[in-house]
């Protein structure tokens, strides 16, 4: 049986493409994962935030964190990036001193690794936290 050169090359060209295509939505997943914190300081204390970033569903280094500390009133008190350390391991501290007393949220966001932040998922954990006098 003789195939049409056309046919073959219009289904080849199609395979081709639903490949690439597949390629394109292919992501990586990055979470923090926090360990148990408190959730009630004075004012004055540190705030004190920590855990690991799954990656692949394993603990990985050098994954950019991104830490967001927002107060009640939506206005945000402080905003810092910082990377997991060789175990894949982070910790965040947020100086309440010169803070006022109420809720606040801190929001982790975990970025990926650098060679894969234009296919990542990006996802986050928040954590609410009461500043007392």
């Amino acid at each position: 049986m003789w195939l049409n050169p056309k046919y073959i090359f219009t289904t080849t060209l199609a395979l081709l493409l639903l490949g690439a295509s597949l390629n394109v939505h292919a992501t990586h997943i990055s979470e923090p994962i926090l360990n148990e914190s408190k959730t009630k300081y004075r004012l004055g204390e540190k705030v004190i935030l920590s855990g690991w970033v799954n990656y692949d569903n394993q603990p990985t280094a050098d994954v950019l964190l991104a830490f967001k500390v927002t107060r009640a009133d939506g206005s945000i008190a402080i905003e810092a990036t910082y990377s997991s350390d060789d175990n894949g391991k982070f910790a965040f501290e947020f100086a309440t001193n010169n803070q006022m007393p109420g809720k606040y949220l801190v929001t982790v966001t975990s970025h990926c690794l650098a060679i894969h932040r234009s296919i990542c998922t990006y996802k986050n954990k928040t954590l609410s936290v009461d500043i007392i006098e």
